[in-house]
């Protein structure tokens, strides 16, 4: 597996492991680093980043490298190393600023995690190679890139009005906007060369941007 890693996506794996190890080993270090509303209004924006590479356990840690792994050598291929990282930290950093406006009446709103900058690679690797088929658990046949990425969107909104589990599905729809912005924004071919596509990807966005302070009230 490890063989066919690009070097880039191996060491951000590997910061975010060695970085998420001493949070579970040292609360102080999580608490001081982590997401959380009041600390980065109150002027702490470095948390905005930080946070990206801390991780709740080694299963919040793994999936996220796991698909990170799977999506982030896509994006590398296609892209480039200096476009995979500016889509990569776009993404962390749009996750942290979608979560910090979703939430900016709750101020003990904390979270950790790469779920943002993640999302923002597979939405870029489903906008760069929309052949893609992904076999998911339990189902013996392949689904298409796209079909995977609006339904994983569907389900962060879902989750988000919900509040399901200890997940920040908000960042994971901030993510999702950055990466799918900022793959365009590098990559502009994709307006005439995948246009349905962009479109079909496009819509739930630009709905989560219109409505998403509305999934409070509903």
């Amino acid at each position: 597996m490890m063989e066919n890693i690009n070097q880039a996506v191996l060491l951000i794996i590997i910061a975010n492991v060695l970085v998420s190890m001493k949070g579970f080993n040292d609360y102080s270090f999580l608490d001081k680093y982590k997401f959380q509303v009041g600390r980065i209004l109150s002027g702490e924006k470095l948390r905005t980043i930080t946070s990206g590479f801390l991780h709740a356990d080694w299963a919040h840690l793994g999936f996220n490298m796991y698909a990170l792994y799977l999506f982030g050598n896509i994006v590398v291929s296609i892209l480039g190393i200096p476009n995979f990282l500016i889509i990569y930290f776009g993404s962390l950093l749009a996750g942290s600023l979608y979560s910090l406006k979703y939430h900016k009446d709750e101020p003990y709103y904390s979270s950790v995690g790469a779920s943002g900058a993640v999302s923002g690679i597979v939405y870029a690797s489903i906008l760069v190679y929309p052949e893609m088929e992904l076999y998911l658990f339990f189902i013996p046949i392949p689904i298409p890139g796209y079909i995977f990425g609006v339904g994983y969107l569907l389900y962060s909104i879902y989750g988000m009005k919900k509040q399901l589990g200890n997940v920040g599905h908000s960042a994971h729809l901030g993510g999702t906007m950055g990466g799918f912005a900022l793959t365009l924004l590098l990559n502009p071919t994709l307006f005439s060369t995948n246009k349905l596509l962009v479109i079909f990807l496009a819509v739930p966005i630009i709905l989560v941007l219109f409505f998403g302070d509305k999934l409070k009230s509903l």
